[in-house]
């Protein structure tokens, strides 16, 4: 055999449908991401936003990220940052709609890498908004997706093997996280308060947060067999690969449906095709098995009938795929180190990082409620009458029921989860307390009620309290969904 033809054995003709679900799915993410930052990020982070971005820029110099808007006279505009959220958005689309790939093989490297490049560049300012795990994730997705090629080519199978190792860094990562951070989760309570206590709860949560015990005990369990032991079978050849990936979905499909956490299990289904093959669903589907062996191990293997992609295209996936090996070995390092790192990037491009979620487990939910009144004297209680603002997504009118945001991400609701946890002056805080005291039009747009219409109000306070799920019995009594106890006043503008 030549070298091309050795070369020809990392092809993934038995990956194709995997392929297409990947990339039109990080796309859509793309997309979504891109949307929630055109509505977001000027309110939050622009020009006047609670913690604008340009002063971010002035201040932090070279230990900001990279970013394209460097490559201006004036760093940032929020009009550019539209402009940049624009074409994110068309670029997404495209590819959800399946026209770059219609090009030669280089034209997915082209599309996604481009919108990487966007996304990096927002990420970089995006300071505490921008804080989270799954910001890292869609950036990684984002570079590797791209070289899973056009249709012009077979799908790699190096670049697919490197999707499994970023599964298993989310997953394991994830499970040993929980083992080292909480002992809730070795005695198997976790989940007796997460449903209740996790950051944006949806609209089943209730349900699931009102189960038996023993359930929620079956529960950490199959978390821990998941994420701990059924993740390494990824690795083995076909149909063991792809059951275990199905599990691995299965898995996260019941936390989006018991929760709100943004794109976080949406890209891990994602990232989960890259171990199911096209003979495994067409098994599903009901079509024969055409049997499994040595020719079915993810990274060498015979090929399937197709032909082999062009020398030029192996070459250069080799060279991306021993870049991100080489990049590999801090993630992989933090995997088993007893101070394992959570949600953490090892470079400024975030290509190789390391997952993980509720290391530590609350089991108390606090809410910081914020109320606005109109009276002429606020500090007079016979007058005055006060009216809290509702977010989109987090508790606050007790008869409520929670809604279903994810995998659309609101960030100002996310962040009011913390503070409540650690309640103090935080920049940002303070700056949106003002905006609301001044009646800013767009910190309303983020609100899901103005109780004022637009008006500013005479005076704002800060109130804290404990909420919990109604019981059947309350919510029938009732009609509350969560009951909530007053602990106290925080601040009074």
């Amino acid at each position: 055999m030549d070298w091309s033809s050795w070369l020809g054995l990392l092809d993934g003709h038995d990956f194709t449908i995997a392929r297409e679900v990947i990339q039109r799915g990080v796309a859509a993410v793309f997309l979504l991401a891109f949307l929630s930052t055109f509505h977001q990020f000027p309110v939050l982070l622009g020009e006047r936003g609670l913690l604008p971005a340009p002063d971010f820029l002035e201040r932090a110099g070279d230990r900001a990220g990279p970013t394209l808007f460097r490559w201006r006279r004036t760093p940032y505009s929020d009009r550019l940052l539209r402009v940049m959220c624009l074409a994110g958005m068309l670029l997404g689309a495209l590819t959800v709609l399946g026209l770059p790939q219609q090009g030669p093989a280089w034209t997915t490297i082209v599309v996604f890498g481009a919108m990487w490049a966007l996304y990096l560049s927002i990420h970089s300012v995006g300071q505490i908004f921008y804080g989270f795990g799954w910001e890292s994730m869609l950036l990684e997705c984002g570079f590797l997706v791209g070289f899973l090629g056009s249709h012009a080519v077979a799908p790699p199978l190096l670049i697919l093997f490197f999707l499994r190792w970023m599964l298993l860094r989310l997953e394991f990562g994830a499970g040993m996280i929980k083992l080292r951070g909480d002992s809730s989760w070795r005695d198997l309570t976790a989940m007796d308060h997460h449903h209740q206590t996790q950051p944006m709860p949806g609209p089943l949560s209730r349900r699931a947060h009102l189960t038996p015990h023993w359930w929620h005990r079956l529960e950490v369990l199959g978390s821990h067999a998941v994420q701990l032991g059924v993740i390494w079978l990824v690795l083995l050849p076909q149909p063991i690969a792809s059951i275990a990936a199905a599990a691995v979905i299965l898995t996260q499909l019941f936390l989006v449906v018991t929760g709100n956490f943004a794109w976080l299990n949406w890209l891990t289904i994602l990232v989960a095709f890259s171990a199911i093959s096209d003979s495994f669903l067409r098994w599903l589907g009901g079509g024969p098995w055409p049997g499994w062996g040595w020719q079915r191990w993810p990274i060498i293997g015979e090929p399937l009938p197709g032909g082999a992609s062009p020398l030029w295209w192996q070459l250069l996936i080799l060279a991306v795929f021993a870049l991100l090996a080489v990049l590999s070995w801090a993630p992989l390092r933090n995997l088993f180190s007893s101070h394992q790192l959570m949600n953490a990037s090892f470079n400024r491009f975030h290509l190789v990082n390391a997952y993980g979620a509720f290391g530590s487990m609350t089991q108390r939910r606090y809410e910081v409620i914020i109320e606005g009144t109109r009276a002429a004297d606020p500090d007079t209680a016979a007058e005055a009458e006060w009216l809290p603002f509702e977010f989109r997504g987090k508790p606050g009118d007790v008869r409520r029921r929670s809604r279903q945001f994810a995998p659309y991400h609101l960030r100002l609701d996310w962040q009011m989860w913390f503070l409540a946890l650690r309640p103090g002056a935080e920049p940002w805080f303070v700056a949106l307390l003002e905006k609301l005291r001044q009646g800013d039009p767009g910190v309303r747009r983020l609100l899901r009620t103005d109780p004022f219409d637009g008006a500013a109000p005479t005076g704002i306070r800060v109130r804290y309290f404990e909420y919990r799920y109604a019981t059947g019995q309350e919510r029938r009594e009732t009609g509350a969904w969560w009951t909530r106890t007053a602990l106290g006043e925080l601040a009074r503008l």
